[in-house]
């Protein structure tokens, strides 16, 4: 795949890309149907060239996320349940995605190892996370990597307070479809022939011994098991809280 240079960079900026991304960089229009773009605003995603102004970008300064972030205090479903503590935690978040929870945890103040599977979305954000890293300093708490989760954990699981699981939402939920995040997301899983292994995941986690797991669900979806020891509940979403 192609990371496309849209506008005039640096030297440093282009060796940055070249080196996170691992991708060849090309000065023309790719030809391929998917591909990424590098311009002003940072490294997005063209999924589709025949919508090619339709793209996926990740930005923690600005947006739903930048508005997120100033307002952490207001975050009090996460809090409720991550539970009362003075201590700062470990966390280890299995299905990374675009970070968006796990920058909460960040700036809660508690440390986070978050594993992505997907090597596009990886890219987005690693480069969303180096953009903002010097306005951000939370973010020398976060270790990102683009691996298996399950794989990464079992190698490196003792110590962590807390598992968070947020398996992809169904498609039936539509606030996601209204947003377009999920289908953002699903089409990159096509693209890279990976598989939407969420509830297989949770089932393998809820195996390996763990302090804590929090699991994220849609309000009114099924429970995954029956041995909750509490929820936390929000308008359209719910924290199931399961304790070793």
């Amino acid at each position: 795949m192609q990371i496309f240079i849209k506008d005039d960079v640096s030297k440093e900026t282009y060796k940055r890309i070249a080196d996170f991304s691992k991708l060849e960089i090309v000065t023309d229009k790719p030809s391929a149907n998917n591909y990424f773009i590098y311009d002003t605003n940072g490294l997005s995603f063209v999924k589709d060239s025949i919508n090619p102004k339709e793209v996926l970008h990740v930005d923690f300064l600005k947006g739903t996320l930048g508005w997120r972030l100033k307002r952490v205090n207001h975050e009090r479903n996460l809090r409720k349940a991550l539970g009362k503590t003075d201590k700062q935690l470990s966390i280890f978040d299995s299905t990374a995605g675009l970070l968006t929870d796990t920058m909460i945890f960040l700036s809660l103040g508690h440390k986070v190892v978050a594993v992505e599977q997907s090597k596009i979305i990886y890219s987005l954000v690693k480069d969303a996370i180096l953009r903002a890293k010097n306005k951000i300093p939370e973010l020398k708490n976060l270790i990102f990597l683009n691996d298996n989760s399950l794989d990464v954990y079992k190698s490196v699981s003792k110590g962590f307070d807390v598992i968070y699981l947020d398996p992809m939402y169904p498609s039936l939920n539509k606030k996601n479809k209204k947003s377009g995040r999920l289908e953002n997301i699903k089409k990159i899983l096509e693209i890279e022939n990976l598989a939407d292994c969420g509830e297989n995941l949770v089932k393998d986690f809820f195996d390996l011994e763990y302090k804590k797991i929090i699991l994220k669900r849609p309000l009114k979806y099924r429970k995954n098991y029956s041995n909750i020891n509490y929820q936390v509940l929000g308008k359209t979403t719910r924290f199931d809280i399961y304790l070793w």
